[in-house]
């Protein structure tokens, strides 16, 4: 089984995640600038909430790269809003990519809000999300 994963990180959040991530898959975290080498059967896809929506790069990468994804493993930080998934959902489903039902979210430091996130707890939670996926064997 492939996996990969990719991100996009403004402040660094969603940046920690997907390197825990990538440590527990055994692959590398790279930016979504980082096209798909190969076809992927888990891509790992992180981002983050920037005024209530996901950054047009995460769109630019799906729909580039959409013959080569199997199936994207979501994650994503926010201050507020709860995760990014409906909205990578709907992108992936425009350019026919399946994305799994089950993600991973923590909250991520803006300004004065969760300063301390994401945390040591956040990181071990993302890597048991990453060792869970890959053992369903999607």
């Amino acid at each position: 089984m492939t996996v990969a994963v990719r991100y996009f990180s403004r402040s660094g959040n969603t940046k920690k995640v997907a390197e825990a991530i990538a440590s527990a898959a055994g692959v590398e975290a790279k930016t979504v600038d980082s096209p798909l080498e190969e076809k992927t059967d888990i891509l790992f896809l992180g981002s983050a909430v920037y005024a209530a929506g996901v950054d047009p790069a995460i769109s630019d990468f799906i729909k580039n790269n959409s013959a080569k994804i199997g199936k994207i493993a979501n994650f994503s930080t926010a201050a507020v809003i709860s995760s990014t998934y409906r909205q990578v959902k709907k992108i992936a489903e425009e350019n026919n990519v399946c994305i799994l039902e089950k993600e991973f979210h923590c909250k991520g430091k803006f300004a004065v809000m969760h300063t301390s996130h994401p945390d040591e707890n956040d990181l071990n939670s993302a890597k048991d999300f990453a060792k869970a996926v890959i053992s369903a064997g999607v």
